[in-house]
């Protein structure tokens, strides 16, 4: 009976191409194998040996003093703010940065902080859009606590923040005795655009969070850098937000390889996300201006088209092209390890198939 063909063979699942985010990347077979291979103890005792070696190695690389490993990006970002500030604070960010809108509002819920966003045209905070904002030294203004500056800044369309407008806001604000925190998630991907080691770019912040959970492509975990004296009371925050995670030596196994490995790849990443603003631009109805993206995000506006972001998102998923809206004019596409540059034309023949363009796009 085994020549008889089943009755209902299993149906072809076409490959999903997706550009949602740099969060969605697979951990690589070493990452695995080390996983399976790793060394562990009970972290929450600081006994886990390969957790030591991460954080250790992290801070080597970021020319820090200490580091400490989290499950989140958000949880780290949320420690900083904790420890920087104090109750009835405001913390100063770009109005678009991920601290502000992407963290469940815990800077007031958590370290009973206000935000502060400012807008900002060209996605990063600059001393002169800062300055004004600041309290004035008057008994019944919130006083101002913490900046938070995010490089690369996310929803500006990954667009870099120079080493030179970091440097200046830091140098203002501990002039005054402000502190400077750096949401640094996609800090490698900066490094890797401006030409410069994360620790240079960095080297003034009071604290930096990175992770290894986007485009270094490790499944979990970031980490929080900074004074020897900073980590240890982070320690304690870590465990107040269920952050103590015993055995975690199985995730920093291969939070090491993307440390040590990832970021020397990042530039394809970078070229595949301006192939697609290239090709973005010559679909009628698509807006976007390929000259700013720098990194691997890049943000455009579908309201030429006719449509809403989310129904132009809906079609994408029809032809297998997972992406995300950012509000209902524009969309946001994320490149990263497991898009290839053959998946970033493919992309774009679905753009343009949505959009009734013809191909004007090389696919080399």
């Amino acid at each position: 009976m085994s020549g008889i063909p089943c009755a209902n063979p299993p149906k072809f699942k076409p490959r999903r191409i997706d550009l949602r985010s740099d969060t969605v990347t697979l951990p690589t077979d070493e990452m695995r194998h080390a996983m399976a291979e790793a060394e562990v103890g009970d972290d929450v005792y600081a006994e886990d040996p390969t957790i030591n070696r991460l954080e250790a190695r992290a801070a080597e690389i970021f020319a820090r003093e200490a580091a400490i490993f989290v499950p989140t990006g958000s949880m780290g970002n949320q420690i900083a703010v904790k420890l920087h500030t104090r109750p009835g604070q405001e913390v100063i960010c770009e109005q678009r940065a991920h601290v502000y809108n992407y963290e469940m509002g815990m800077m007031s819920l958590f370290s009973n902080c206000s935000p502060r966003p400012i807008y900002s045209p060209t996605g990063y905070l600059t001393w002169d859009l800062i300055q004004p904002k600041l309290s004035p030294p008057i008994y019944y203004y919130a006083p101002t606590g913490l900046i938070v500056l995010e490089n690369t800044a996310n929803m500006a369309g990954g667009v870099c923040i120079p080493q030179d407008v970091m440097d200046d806001v830091c140098d203002h604000a501990h002039e005054i005795g402000l502190k400077v925190h750096l949401d640094g998630a996609r800090i490698f991907n900066a490094s890797v655009a401006l030409g410069k080691p994360v620790a240079e770019l960095t080297r003034k912040f009071d604290s930096v969070m990175f992770c290894l959970s986007k485009g270094l492509g490790a499944p979990v975990g970031s980490l929080l850098l900074g004074s020897r004296e900073l980590i240890t009371a982070a320690r304690s925050v870590r465990k107040a937000l269920g952050g103590g995670m015993r055995q975690a030596g199985i995730l920093a196994a291969a939070g090491l390889i993307a440390l040590e490995k990832s970021p020397s790849r990042l530039h394809e990443d970078h070229a595949n996300a301006k192939f697609l603003a290239d090709g973005l631009a010559h679909v009628p109805g698509i807006n976007i201006d390929p000259a700013t993206v720098q990194t691997n995000i890049l943000i455009f506006d579908v309201s030429g088209t006719g449509m809403p972001a989310q129904d132009f998102t809906k079609k994408l998923g029809d032809r297998n092209i997972l992406a995300g809206p950012v509000n209902r004019e524009l969309m946001r596409f994320v490149t990263h390890c497991d898009v290839s540059r053959a998946d970033c034309q493919q992309a774009l023949e679905a753009v343009e198939s949505i959009c009734g363009a013809k191909s004007a796009v090389l696919s080399s």
